[in-house]
């Protein structure tokens, strides 16, 4: 049993985040600054703002952030070699907007030291806005109501507000409001952080971000009028710009006096009143950003001017509205329903809500591992996205994922010269990057997993089959198809048996389990490369059969020869697809089994996770997984393997994956009801869908994990609702946990929305929208229509106990060589225990 199956039903403290069906509810202030500013980040998919309090302070990690904008820098690597990356992106911290602070009787609201009689902050998923109230009673006794908001908006994606009201209960007082944009990426503030200032990340952990010891922001013009101020900036090596700009729209009851400057790092707009008791002081703030690869600030400025102009005629009630109707419609199309489980509930929104910050307005640009909520992973997009996000988007708003896998087309011309590096024809997608180039320094976790090629194929082959897209397919996901099976085809070899028989094999690659690296016939990677392979040739085929013209001129455009259709096909009929037949498994890689065993039920829970306290090679010596690879396998191309070998597969791996990847616990979940064991599927869900709001892998301060919140929509869907899709024909076979009395989600194929109902008894499906469609239920083929349709349900699937999962499968059985596999923690060199070699191997086992 991992340790992810440990996770309480509830691991969030409801005395400080109670429970809300549609929102996130923060009781008390403080607490862990750098969990609350993620879990309350406001984002749309190009711009992000962390939720650091308004007043600036206190505050752990500021950021706003833009999607792709950020920094370039030379990899320096110790000893280099050809082909390693050269050229490291991070995500840069544009600046702040959000500061508004506040002081009554020139005293500053603090909320660490402030004396709060009342305090709530919440965001409603079905607005998408951040609110805050407080009575804050200053040290001269008087009683101030504060309230806030702020929102970035959906349907305007350079656009966020924000307004501050103080209203005065008790006393009278000079109050001031100083809003400001402040370059903190920079600019040494009076928080201790800028230029050279900054704390150094600690690299030791390679999920956190990069500090610069250079001048990130070079200022290019700021301006301001008596209501409006802009700041204009270029990244110093990547040459990006960008312009920020705001308005001030301000309301009291009292006389006002008003104060604008701005310098090149700071904007600031200070706003004073005397209120008596009774009265009040609101100022409403315009935010936009516009950002570039290379247009002249002075154009963004006039992109900024033409955000606000809009804001100022339509005023701030009409982007609130949008706001929600915009929201209406994703909840409409989205919403996975939890009857009668309310904190399943409430987590399982906040996750989809997530996935629409980190996608609705991406538009064409990736999505980041941490959205736009954090600076974690450098803000790089990872093949996370084709597998645990893209699907998501797929059955729910096909334009967000037609959008995402617009990036990946757009990145094809780099995704060839990195292919080209390596000697390989074809393309090859870098392992994680921004602007198209590999940025992993080290290889044998990152470029190695070539595998992202076929992730890539896989996401537009679900995309057109779902969706029906054929011309998007045609236009782009062909030339995908194309270029990433010719780079396997070329990367692989055929080997020959000495009677004759000939396999296609893939070597030197790295799986999805980054613990298990540079192997021969990954076994994830040779079943999504057999795929690849197939799938490429039948697009161009069916482009050639649609529209001989466009398949001419993609012929010429790719120099492509029909044989390499016909060898497309032969290298994916011939792959290579490791399996020891005494155990019954797949192997993971060709030599696999040859490790021992790492005892994960001896390992110090400080240990975990093993990267970030064990060398590499110590890792790599053993049988012991980061995340699911075989499992992910079982999952995506479920229909090559037998009920028999999923389960065989399962209870070996399970017990030896650590879950030290955020990606795994749902993956496991989803396989884990398939073949019956329901309890661990339920396990592994919490494991998964509590990732951030439990911050059960203590870096969420670095922003949400959004593949690990794709993966709780994966494992809701796929795993309780038994969901499973090939080429477009979807099928069901559900595994509602006993706990749950119900389960309702809507799904989209080919234009036509329907719902789908779950209860222990049966499984209804009502169309909502569109034409009538068909699906199958355990092998029975219904109609889907507006009148409803049901089909009574015997069971929920198998039920196995899940003690086999407790102990490593193989555990003292004999290889191929005669020997024991046996099971161990690596030793402590400071442990005075020494290992001995028992006379009996029964010994081993029981040791173990």
């Amino acid at each position: 049993m991992t340790r992810l199956r440990t996770v309480p039903a509830d691991p969030v403290d409801r005395t400080h985040l109670p429970v809300d069906e549609w929102r996130l509810v923060e009781s008390r202030p403080n607490g862990d600054l750098g969990l609350m500013e993620t879990l309350f980040a406001t984002a749309n998919g190009y711009l992000g703002m962390r939720s650091t309090p308004e007043e600036g302070r206190d505050a752990e990690s500021y950021g706003t952030f833009l999607n792709g904008f950020h920094e370039t820098w030379h990899i320096n690597h110790a000893e280099s070699a050809y082909g390693f990356a050269r050229v490291g992106q991070t995500m840069v911290t544009v600046p702040d907007s959000s500061v508004l602070k506040l002081y009554v009787d020139d005293e500053p609201l603090l909320l660490s030291i402030a004396d709060l009689e009342e305090y709530e902050r919440w965001i409603d998923f079905r607005e998408g806005v951040l609110h805050r109230r407080l009575i804050w009673r200053t040290p001269a006794g008087k009683r101030v109501r504060v309230t806030t908001s702020r929102m970035v908006s959906f349907p305007q994606r350079h656009l966020a507000l924000m307004t501050l009201q103080v209203e005065m209960l008790e006393g009278s007082a000079p109050v001031a409001i100083s809003s400001q944009i402040i370059n903190r990426q920079d600019f040494q503030d009076d928080f201790g952080k800028g230029l050279d200032g900054v704390p150094i990340t600690d690299k030791a952990d390679p999920r956190r971000t990069t500090d610069f010891r250079h001048r990130v922001l070079e200022p290019l013009q700021d301006w301001h009028s008596d209501r409006r101020m802009l700041l204009g900036y270029r990244v110093a090596q990547s040459g990006m710009t960008m312009a920020v700009g705001a308005d001030h729209q301000i309301e009291s009851d009292a006389a006002v006096e008003q104060l604008v400057d701005t310098s090149p790092d700071l904007g600031r707009q200070v706003i004073r009143a005397h209120l008596d008791e009774g009265s009040s002081l609101t100022v409403r703030k315009a935010v936009s950003y516009h950002s570039s690869r290379s247009v002249p600030h002075r154009e963004l400025f006039d992109r900024c001017r033409r955000t606000l102009d809009r804001v100022r005629d339509e005023g701030f009630e009409k982007q609130f509205t949008d706001q929600r109707d915009y929201l209406t419609g994703f909840w409409g199309r989205s919403d996975v329903e939890l009857p009668g489980r309310p904190v399943e509930q409430q987590a399982t929104r906040w996750c989809l809500f997530q996935l629409a910050q980190a996608a609705a307005r991406s538009d064409q640009w990736g999505i980041p591992a941490k959205g736009v909520t954090g600076s974690g992973y450098e803000g790089h997009y990872f093949w996370d996205t084709e597998i645990y996000v893209v699907p998501f988007l797929t059955f729910t708003e096909p334009i967000w994922a037609r959008n995402a896998l617009r990036f990946r087309t757009n990145m094809l011309p780099k995704a060839r010269e990195r292919a080209r590096e390596l000697n390989q024809r074809g393309a090859l997608f870098p392992w994680r990057t921004i602007n198209g180039d590999e940025a992993s320094a080290y290889y044998a976790a990152g470029t190695a997993q070539y595998h992202i090629d076929a992730d890539v194929a896989y996401a537009f082959a679900q995309y057109v089959d779902v969706t029906g897209d054929v011309d998007f397919q045609h236009r782009d996901g062909v030339q995908v198809f194309v270029e990433t099976a010719r780079m396997w085809a070329d990367l692989g070899f055929w080997r020959l048996t000495a009677d004759g028989d000939a396999s296609f094999h893939i070597n030197g690659v790295t799986g999805p389990d980054e613990y298990t690296t540079v192997v021969n016939n990954n076994m994830f990677t040779n079943v999504m490369a057999r795929f690849n392979l197939r799938r490429a040739a039948r697009a161009v085929r069916e482009l050639r059969a649609r529209d001989e013209a466009a398949y001419t001129v993609l012929a010429a455009e790719l120099q492509l020869d029909e044989l390499e259709l016909e060898q497309w096909e032969a290298c994916a009929d011939g792959m290579f697809i490791p399996k020891d037949e005494a155990l019954g498994i797949h192997l993971q890689e060709d030599r696999f089994l040859e490790r021992e065993i790492w005892d994960l039920s001896s390992t110090p829970a400080a240990a975990f996770p093993l990267l970030l306290n064990y060398h590499p090679l110590v890792i790599y010596r053993f049988q012991v997984l980061k995340q699911a690879d075989v499992v992910l396998a079982l999952f995506l191309r479920g229909s090559e393997f037998s009920a028999e070998e999923k389960r065989a597969d399962f209870e070996y791996y399970d017990p030896i994956t650590t879950g030290d990847s955020s990606l795994s616990a749902v993956v496991q979940s989803i396989m884990a009801a398939e073949v019956g064991h329901q309890q661990a599927a339920l396990d592994y869900f919490r494991a998964g869908l509590f990732v951030d709001l439990g911050n059960l892998h203590h870096n969420t301060a670095d922003g949400v994990h959004i593949a690990s919140a794709g993966g709780v929509w994966n494992a809701l869907v796929h795993g309780f609702g038994g969901m499973r899709h090939d080429e477009g024909r979807l099928s069901f076979d559900p595994r509602l946990p006993a706990e749950w009395p119900e389960l309702r989600f809507p799904l989209t194929l080919r234009g036509s929305r329907f719902r789908v109902r779950l209860l222990r008894e049966e499984i209804s499906f009502t169309l909502e929208t569109g034409s009538e469609i068909e699906v199958t239920v355990r092998g029975r083929t219904v109609t889907v229509t507006a009148a409803g349709t049901t089909v009574a349900l015997a069971d929920q699937g198998p039920i196995l106990d899940d003690a086999v999962l407790a102990r490593p499968v193989g555990l003292g059985d004999q290889r191929a060589d005669g020997s024991i596999m046996t099971s161990f923690v690596p030793k402590d060199p400071d442990d005075p225990w020494e290992y001995a070699v028992p006379d009996d191997p029964d010994d081993i086992i029981e040791e173990s």
